[in-house]
């Protein structure tokens, strides 16, 4: 994504030891296209603290939007998207209290869409559709 939408290049990607980054097509594909790995040491999850802390953040608010909605555990996916997607748009210490996605795509973020998680919707069908 980094690569796709802005002139930068990957150049490193820390990870733990996960078996979802040690197998051979990963490696080929990190290998074609120049990316150095570096794995942290396993069971420490402190080595990769930042990392770490924005994904209990997200499961801490995934859980509270699913719990508060009533919404069944098939939901989970659903929720965990949300509570990225209002990360990405709420103020963010090292940005001096940005919104990392004004930052990321210089646009200025609306919230006018925004909806309580797990409300009533209803879809609306034009007549001549």
């Amino acid at each position: 994504m980094v690569e796709n939408e802005t002139s930068l290049k990957l150049k490193c990607l820390r990870s733990d030891n996960g078996g979802e980054y040690c197998d051979l097509e990963f490696k080929e594909f990190c290998c074609k296209a120049g990316i150095r790995r570096e794995y942290t040491v396993p069971r420490t999850p402190q080595q990769n603290g930042v990392a770490e802390r924005m994904n209990r953040t997200i499961t801490e608010r995934a859980r509270s939007m699913r719990l508060h909605s009533g919404l069944p555990t098939q939901f989970w996916a659903d929720a965990v998207n949300t509570a990225v997607y209002l990360i990405n748009r709420g103020p963010s210490v090292p940005l001096k209290e940005g919104l990392p996605e004004e930052v990321w795509s210089c646009k200025a973020v609306k919230f006018s869409h925004l909806k309580v998680f797990g409300c009533s919707a209803y879809v609306r069908i034009d007549a001549g559709s």
